[in-house]
């Protein structure tokens, strides 16, 4: 695993570089901080990515979402929403049709609305264990490394502290790591995290933890990713998304072998190739975290009411950048 010395030293290299399907979570391994009793914290031990080149311990996931005014052909419909994946977020050089298209709206003010309603969603997979635990009914599966889907408030709240000079030592550490602190309290209508933290204190895994690792490994935090789109995928989503923002109801029978809302099912008459189904096979096998977390979705503040910061380029959006200026900022005071 990497060291914190190691992760702050790729923060500062960042720096210098840059001047539906209806599924169930059987195995419960999502755990379910959003549906804590308001009030309530969870204290959770985060472990490092099954992933050894990966320098964090977290991986960054970037949905865009898609409103559609119903279902066309089902008038019991009104709305639905589509959760498409950015390609963006593979950081392999390519550039997401419809980031291309929305960037652009921002230098329009009364465009900026618009923008924050399409602009990439961020959330952040980590795993480990659920060391006190406030939700009475959760049912702690047989492995009991669990995954976690973290919003960016929270995620602001880990990425900031891990700059913190006091912090010896990386959390994940096995013997002298530190636990964080989930706390949930309410903002508004909405479920608010600011005050959650790390521990001061540090504290070794347990012997049961321990065993846990030992005999069922640690996850790939990048297998649970969308499958990244393919070229005849980034034109469905543009073609959504240009239909979407013209008010266009979803269509199914057009769509619904790609991307689907939460609670549709495939077309039934579909005459999909066997490349059409193989997308859909990706598509599927992540699809139990996207649904998972849209229960959680409601819990978070609408990111089209809050400002957005829109990079200049791609590869400027990246976690690693974000903690970067955290850092020079810090150099700076």
């Amino acid at each position: 695993m990497a060291s914190l010395a190691e992760i702050r030293a790729r923060i500062a290299a960042q720096e210098n570089k840059s001047t539906k399907g209806n599924f169930t979570q059987s195995d419960n391994a999502i755990y379910a901080h959003w549906n804590m009793p308001e009030g309530t914290s969870a204290s959770v031990r985060f472990l490092p990515d099954g992933n050894a080149n990966n320098t964090f311990f977290w991986v960054e996931r970037q949905l865009i979402k898609l409103p559609f005014n119903g279902v066309k052909g089902d008038s019991n419909v009104k709305q639905v929403v589509v959760q498409v994946p950015c390609v963006e977020m593979y950081n392999d050089g390519a550039t997401c049709p419809i980031l291309a298209e929305v960037r652009p709206w921002y230098k329009d003010e009364s465009l900026k609305e618009m923008a924050n309603k399409y602009w990439k969603k961020r959330s952040y997979f980590f795993q480990g264990f659920v060391r006190t635990n406030p939700i009475g009914d959760d049912k702690v599966p047989a492995n009991p490394i669990r995954r976690f889907v973290i919003s960016s408030q929270i995620f602001t709240i880990i990425k900031s502290s891990l700059m913190d000079p006091e912090i010896q030592e990386l959390p994940t550490d096995y013997v002298r790591g530190l636990d964080f602190t989930i706390r949930k309290t309410t903002k508004g209508n909405y479920a608010d995290y600011s005050t959650s933290n790390w521990s001061r204190r540090e504290t070794p895994l347990t012997e049961a933890e321990q065993a846990a690792i030992n005999s069922h490994g640690l996850f790939n935090l990048t297998d649970f990713l969308p499958k990244r789109p393919s070229e005849a995928e980034l034109k469905i989503i543009k073609e959504m998304f240009d239909a979407s923002v013209d008010g266009q109801p979803y269509d199914n029978a057009r769509w619904g072998n790609y991307y689907r809302p939460f609670g549709i099912d495939a077309p039934s008459n579909s005459n999909a190739g066997a490349a059409e189904q193989n997308a859909m096979t990706g598509n599927q096998a992540s699809a139990k975290a996207l649904s998972v977390e849209s229960a959680s979705q409601s819990d978070e503040p609408s990111t089209a009411s809050q400002p957005v910061s829109v990079p200049a380029s791609p590869s400027s959006d990246k976690a690693q950048d974000i903690l970067a200026l955290i850092r020079a900022r810090q150099k700076i005071a």
